[in-house]
C-alpha cells in the first residue's frame, strides 16, 4: 500500500494536510490521465511549422538516421525532410521539434542572454521551462525558451497557436504531493521506472552522436509524452531515485522529474499556480556558481538567484522574489528541498557530473552584503538524519582511492593488481571484513581462451579493406547490417544477438572507430568482499550507460569437454542462460512505433560452457540481480566462429563509483547469488 499527501498550504502560516491512501488491488500511485496522452493516441498533434527552415546537412543527416537506422530500415527508402510529413506524421513531428531545438541554440542565447545579464540575469541563468507556455511569461522572459511568435510575423497563424498549445499540454502539474508508505514492490515498481526511463533517454543521446544530443533526446521523448513525475510535483523524495544517483546531463533531472528546470538552480511553484497564491521550492542544484555560496557537505549556505553577470559576479542587489522567495516560503512552511550538486571536471571527458545527495531543510534565511559589496539572498540548509551517504562525498573518495588507495585505506587490501600487469589497467582486491582471499587461489585470466579449432578455422578469414577509418561501406559494417555498432565516443548504439568488430585480418587503424572492447577494460575496477553478497565487483570510476566495462572471461568447453569436466565436480558458467538484456539497450519502441529490434546478426543458441574452475577474471565475482546496471553483448574481432562470441560487459545505465556491478545471470546459485556452478 502506498500514499501520497496532497499539501494544502495557507497564507496564515499553517500547512494542512490531507492524506489519501490506494487501497486498490494495484498498490502503486496511478498516474492520472493528462491531456498529451490524447496527443499519444493522435486526437491532436500539432503540424511542423510551415515557416520552418531548411535543415542543415548535419540536421538533415541526424533526420535520416532517426527515420531510417534507428526504424531499421537502413536499407529502404531515404526520406528526405521536406517529404516527411507525407510519409510518416510522427517523424514529421519528430522534425518540427528538431528543428525547433536547433533554431533555439542558434538565436535565442545572443542578444536576448546580452538584455537579460544587462538587468540582472537569474541564478544560473535561471529560465524556467514552463514559460515559453504561457504567451505572458514569454513576453516577460527575454531568454525564454522559445519566445512567443508575433502573429503578424508568420504565414499561418493556426500554426503558431498549434505549437502553443504542444507547449501547454507540456506543462508539469503544480499539485504539491509527498509520497509515504511505500511497500518492497512499490520501490522496486518505482526504480525499475525510472531507469527504463533513462535507458530510453541514454539510448537516444548515444544514437544522435550529436554534441547536443542531450537535448535532441529529451526532446523526442516530451513529445512522445515518455518524462515522468510531471502528473503530480512532489515534496521530498522521489519515488524510484536514490540518494547517490548520478547524472551527466541537466536534462536526466528534467526527464525523471528530479529538477525541473532545464538551467534554473531553483525550481519552485510559481506563486501564480500555487493553491496559497505563494511560490514554493522543491529543489536546488550547487554547483558553486555564486561567489557567496559556502558548501560544507551536511551544512549549506546558498546564495540566491539574481544580479550576476556573464562571468558570474555580483553586479547588482539580490530581491526576495522568484525562486529567492520560494525558498524563504519554504523554509516557513517547513517544506525539504532535494539538494543536487554539481561536480565539476570530476574525470577527463565529463565537464560536469550532477549527483543527488537528498534532503536538506532550511533553517535561516537573512540578506547579506557578499563579497562583491552587493546585498544577496542567504540561506541555511542542513542536512536530514536517517539518509544515505551522500553521493558527492563517495565520488570524492572514489576519486582519492584512484590516486593513493593506501593512505585512503591503510587496512584492508589483499593486492593491487590481481592481474599482475596482463591487464591494461590495475585490478585492486579489497577486504576489511573477513579473512576470505579466495580470489588469490586462481589464475587471473585477461582473455577467454577458445578451443584451437575455433582460431584453425578462422585463418583464412578476410577483413576490411579500409585504409583509414572504417566508413559506411565497409566489409565488417556490412557485417553488422550496415550500422555501426558503435558511437564516436565508443558507446553501444544498439543491442544486438551480435557485434563484428574490425579484427587482426582488416586494414583500418588501431583507432579505428569499430575496435572498442577488443582494446581491453580503461576502468578501475574493484573485488571487494561485500557483507551481503560475498565477493563482488565495483569500479572507482564514473561508469557511462553504453560504455565497455570488461570481458567475462573463461576457457570454452564444447558441450562434450563440459559434461566430463562437470562430473568431476568442477565449476562451470552456461552463457545460454544469461538473460538477454542486450534487447533493451536501444530499444526505442516507446519513441518509434514503427522501431524494430535488430535481427541482423544473427546466432545459433550459445552450446558451450566456460570453465572457471581454475582459471577467470574479475567478472566472474560480479553479482546477480534481476534489476542489473551491465549486459552481455556477444563481439567477434579475432575469429569467425559465430558459434564461440566473446562475452563484452557493457553498462545498461550511469553507474556512480562504489557501486556494486551486477548481471542477470538467468539462472542465479539460490546459496550464493552468482552464476550457477555444476558441481
Amino acid at each position: 500500500m502506498n500514499s501520497t499527501i496532497d499539501l494544502n498550504l495557507q497564507p496564515d502560516s499553517s500547512t494542512t494536510l490531507t492524506t489519501t491512501t490506494s487501497t486498490s488491488t494495484s498498490a502503486f500511485l496511478t498516474p492520472k490521465t493528462e491531456p498529451f496522452d490524447d496527443v499519444q493516441q493522435g486526437v491532436l498533434r500539432p503540424p511542423p511549422p510551415a515557416h520552418a527552415a531548411p535543415p542543415s546537412p548535419q540536421e538533415a543527416q541526424l533526420l535520416r538516421a532517426f527515420s531510417n537506422h534507428v526504424l531499421g530500415l537502413s536499407h529502404g527508402p531515404q526520406f528526405a525532410p521536406q517529404t516527411l510529413a507525407q510519409h510518416d506524421p510522427l517523424n514529421a513531428y519528430v522534425y518540427s521539434e528538431f528543428n525547433r531545438v536547433s533554431e533555439l541554440f542558434r538565436s535565442a542565447f545572443s542578444a536576448a542572454e546580452a538584455a537579460a545579464e544587462a538587468a540582472g540575469a537569474p541564478r544560473d541563468d535561471d529560465i524556467d521551462e514552463e514559460a515559453p507556455l504561457d504567451e505572458a511569461a514569454a513576453g516577460e522572459n527575454p531568454l525564454a525558451l522559445v519566445p512567443a511568435a508575433d502573429p503578424e510575423a508568420t504565414n499561418d497563424r493556426q500554426v503558431t497557436l498549434a505549437r502553443r498549445a504542444s507547449y501547454r499540454l507540456h506543462r508539469r502539474s503544480s499539485e504539491l504531493v509527498r509520497m509515504m508508505d511505500l511497500g518492497p514492490n512499490d520501490v522496486v515498481f518505482y526504480r525499475d521506472q525510472v531507469r527504463r526511463t533513462l535507458m530510453i533517454y541514454n539510448a537516444l543521446r548515444v544514437l544522435s552522436g550529436k554534441v547536443r544530443g542531450n537535448f535532441i533526446a529529451a526532446t523526442l521523448m516530451r513529445t512522445q509524452g515518455l518524462w515522468i513525475n510531471r502528473d503530480k510535483r512532489f515534496v521530498g523524495s522521489i519515488p524510484g531515485i536514490h540518494v547517490g544517483d548520478i547524472f551527466l546531463y541537466r536534462m536526466e533531472l528534467c526527464v525523471i522529474g528530479l529538477h525541473g528546470q532545464t538551467q534554473a538552480g531553483i525550481d519552485y511553484v510559481r506563486a501564480r499556480e500555487s493553491s496559497n497564491g505563494e511560490p514554493i521550492a522543491t529543489s536546488i542544484i550547487v554547483s558553486g556558481g555564486y561567489e557567496d555560496d559556502e558548501d560544507a557537505g551536511d551544512v549549506i549556505t546558498y546564495t540566491g538567484h539574481g544580479g550576476q553577470d556573464q562571468s558570474n559576479h555580483q553586479c547588482a542587489h539580490q530581491e526576495l522574489v522568484g525562486g529567492n522567495l520560494a525558498l524563504e516560503r519554504s523554509m516557513h512552511y517547513g517544506i525539504e528541498i532535494r539538494v543536487i550538486r554539481g561536480i565539476k571536471n570530476y574525470s577527463s571527458g565529463m565537464q560536469m557530473i550532477y549527483v543527488y545527495d537528498g534532503l536538506y531543510r532550511i533553517t535561516d534565511f537573512w540578506f547579506d552584503g557578499g563579497r562583491s559589496g552587493f546585498r544577496v539572498c542567504k540561506y541555511k540548509l542542513e542536512r536530514m538524519d536517517g539518509q544515505r551517504e551522500m553521493g558527492s562525498a563517495i565520488l570524492k573518495l572514489a576519486k582519492s582511492l584512484k590516486i593513493s588507495p593506501l593512505q585512503v585505506r591503510p587496512v584492508g587490501y589483499l593486492s593491487l593488481d590481481l592481474s599482475k600487469g596482463t591487464e591494461n589497467v590495475p585490478v585492486l582486491l579489497f577486504n576489511d571484513i573477513d579473512g576470505d582471499k579466495d580470489p588469490l587461489l586462481y589464475e587471473y585470466l585477461p582473455m577467454t581462451v577458445f578451443p584451437p579449432f575455433v582460431h584453425q578455422q578462422s585463418k583464412s578469414g578476410t577483413g576490411c579493406a579500409c585504409e583509414a577509418d572504417c566508413g559506411e561501406d565497409c566489409l565488417c559494417i556490412a557485417k553488422n547490417g550496415g550500422e555501426f555498432p558503435y558511437s564516436v565516443n565508443g558507446l553501444l548504439i544498439k543491442g544486438k544477438s551480435l557485434v563484428f568488430e574490425c579484427g587482426p585480418h582488416c586494414r583500418c587503424p588501431p583507432s579505428c572507430r569499430n575496435r572498442v572492447s577488443q582494446k581491453g577494460r580503461k576502468l578501475r575496477l574493484e573485488i571487494f568482499r561485500s557483507r551481503e553478497t560475498g565477493w563482488a565487483v565495483r569500479s572507482l570510476d564514473v561508469i557511462q550507460a553504453g560504455s565497455f566495462v570488461c570481458e567475462y572471461t573463461g576457457v570454452i568447453l564444447t558441450r562434450e569437454q563440459a559434461q566430463i569436466i562437470a562430473m568431476n565436480g568442477d565449476g562451470l558458467v552456461y552463457p545460454s542462460r544469461f538473460t538477454p538484456k542486450w534487447e533493451e539497450w536501444g530499444d526505442l519502441s516507446k519513441v518509434f512505433s514503427e522501431f524494430v529490434r535488430p535481427t541482423f546478426p544473427s546466432i545459433p543458441p550459445l552450446d558451450f560452457a566456460m570453465d572457471v574452475s581454475k582459471m577467470r577474471n574479475l567478472a566472474c565475482y560480479i553479482s546477480q540481480s534481476q534489476m542489473p546496471n551491465l549486459l552481455v553483448q556477444n563481439v567477434l574481432y579475432d575469429h569467425n566462429n559465430v558459434s564461440f562470441p566473446h562475452l563484452m560487459l557493457f553498462a545498461l545505465e550511469n553507474i556512480p563509483p562504489l557501486m556494486e556491478l551486477s548481471l542477470d545471470y538467468g539462472v542465479p546459485d539460490d546459496w550464493s547469488g552468482k552464476p550457477l556452478l555444476c558441481n
